[in-house]
């Protein structure tokens, strides 16, 4: 858990980050590093580099495997150790507060600062590496990489996508990015798959989505995984979150990935609120929202 490293971070000393930052050069070549490569990689001697594998592993931040020789890796909590290092050192974050939300591909947190703002880690890869690798377009050509790579590249994604589509586009405000992990502004709100909208709000937040999603393909992105537990819903309009999928206009797929984008958002409504939610031609919807033709989804109903 990011908490029990954040706990540690007064301990750790600067020799354990070389430890750390050596064994992920390593893993750049290998899933496992030997131990005999270790002193080129972290610049410690053999004294210290014992001490310092063994007050590492005593935090669980990395870890060793014999196979036809010894290997050490990061943890994903050593992975984490050296994102929050850096978060410190660039004065991003200075501390890590109460979780926000703990799912299969990321973990987010409150962080600690002079204004309220979020950590979120990445963790695509580390118990399904094979099968993101072969679904996520930035691992499929990657075969040998690590789950560290897979998850940085996934956080790579996600900032890039905001830092474009901010302010134009209701997202969480970018404020930094290393490795796994992202610093962003902390939305208050409701996930849209909780919230409970009277009668006469569904179509307007449901056109509020639609119209984040058409400003969003028109600065140069398709959100492609989007669902009601993408979005925040609060009185002052509604904010769409999780981009590490997402694609840019010009990709192959982007006009495909907006349908599929329309239907799940719309098959939520149509799930939750069946009279309130008009019928609609998902396809001609995604078109228009591309055009930016979209005036009212009453203006789809069949």
């Amino acid at each position: 858990m990011v908490q029990n490293v954040a706990t540690q971070m007064a301990e750790l000393e600067e020799p354990d980050f070389h430890l750390l930052s050596g064994i992920e050069h390593g893993m750049r070549f290998s899933r496992w590093v030997a131990e005999g490569k270790l002193p080129k990689f972290s610049r410690l001697d053999e004294e210290e580099l014992t001490y310092r594998l063994d007050r590492c592993m005593d935090r669980e931040l990395i870890e060793r495997k014999t196979i036809q020789y010894t290997g050490y890796r990061l943890t994903f909590e050593g992975y984490d150790a050296l994102a929050l290092r850096t978060f410190s050192e660039r004065e991003s974050i200075d501390g890590v507060g109460s979780p926000l939300g703990v799912g299969k591909e990321s973990d987010v947190y409150e962080a600690r600062s002079f204004r309220p703002l979020a950590l979120k880690f990445h963790r695509e890869g580390y118990t399904n590496f094979r099968e993101v690798q072969k679904e996520r377009e930035y691992t499929a050509d990657n075969e040998h990489r690590s789950w560290f790579y897979t998850a940085r590249k996934a956080a790579e994604r996600e900032y890039d996508a905001l830092e474009t589509l901010y302010p134009e586009v209701s997202v969480p405000r970018p404020v930094d990015q290393n490795r796994h992990a992202i610093v962003m502004e902390k939305v208050d709100g409701v996930e849209l798959s909780r919230a409970k909208l009277d009668a006469d709000q569904v179509v307007g937040v449901a056109e509020l989505i639609l119209e984040e999603m058409a400003t969003a393909y028109n600065a140069g992105y398709v959100h492609a995984d989007m669902s009601e537990y993408n979005v925040f819903v609060a009185a002052d309009g509604v904010t769409i979150f999780d981009w590490p999928q997402s694609v840019p206009t010009e990709h192959e797929n982007s006009d495909e990935l907006l349908v599929r984008d329309v239907e799940n958002l719309l098959g939520h409504f149509e799930r939750k609120y069946p009279s309130e939610t008009p019928a609609v031609d998902e396809r001609a919807l995604a078109d228009a929202l591309a055009a930016d033709e979209f005036d009212s989804l009453r203006a789809f109903e069949q």
